[in-house]
């Protein structure tokens, strides 16, 4: 095991969303978090991008609590929330080189992850003209500038077509097996059945599940209180 989500718990006023959560995480592995709407997978991976102050609890790696160290979490953690956070105004390649220099942006869209992502189809169009697959795409290629080795998705193909989530799903899958690891909050069961993991959070704890391709099965685990 190369590192551990461990114990985490977050309040909201005196509302506890969070109480206790852990998770082994390992490195090439994906883990798919699930859960009803509400129960704190978004705000998991908020606090685990450092976005959010747990009241307790550790994101290790390879030894190291990452909430404890800014700069390493920022170079070892790349988050991609549920909406895709682009300058609407600027094309797909000026929103990209906010985020990389020139020598590794031509790199990385000659031969790199961003050719990987498909980024390169529209780097001439506008965010705003770009459809939900497209986004979302360069959404997650602006993320992972710094070549991050864990990647937090919220809901990474929700709202997508078959081709893009399937493209993404592909993209994922490499990600893995070059050694990085993923934790992504889902209600699709394509994504969790491609994940190497799967984790039930309801009432704010996370117990282990493994998914049979039993939809109905998984279902009525998630109504359980």
């Amino acid at each position: 095991m190369t590192g551990e989500i461990r114990d985490i718990r977050k309040n909201y006023g005196k509302t506890a969303v969070l109480r206790g959560v852990t998770i082994p995480v390992e490195r090439g592995g994906s883990v798919a978090l699930v859960g009803a709407n509400g129960s704190g997978k978004s705000t998991l991976l908020r606090v685990l991008a450092g976005v959010l102050r747990p009241q307790s609890g550790e994101f290790l790696w390879e030894g190291v609590d990452l909430l404890r160290s800014r700069a390493l979490l920022e170079r070892t953690v790349a988050y991609v929330p549920q909406g895709t956070p682009l300058l609407e105004e600027l094309s797909a390649l000026d929103n990209l080189r906010l985020w990389y220099d020139r020598e590794t942006l031509e790199a990385s869209l000659s031969g790199g992850m961003l050719r990987e992502l498909g980024v390169q189809e529209f780097l001439k169009t506008p965010a705003s003209r770009l459809s939900g697959g497209m986004r979302k795409r360069l959404s997650i290629g602006c993320a992972i500038s710094r070549d991050p080795q864990i990647l937090l998705l919220d809901e990474p193909t929700a709202a997508l077509d078959l081709a893009a989530r399937e493209r993404l799903l592909d993209y994922f899958s490499g990600f893995c097996a070059r050694g990085g690891t993923i934790l992504l909050a889902t209600h699709d069961l394509r994504e969790v059945e491609a994940c190497t993991q799967c984790c039930l959070l309801s009432g704010g704890v996370v117990t282990p599940y493994e998914y049979d391709g039993d939809a109905r099965r998984l279902a009525r685990a998630l109504e359980r209180p």
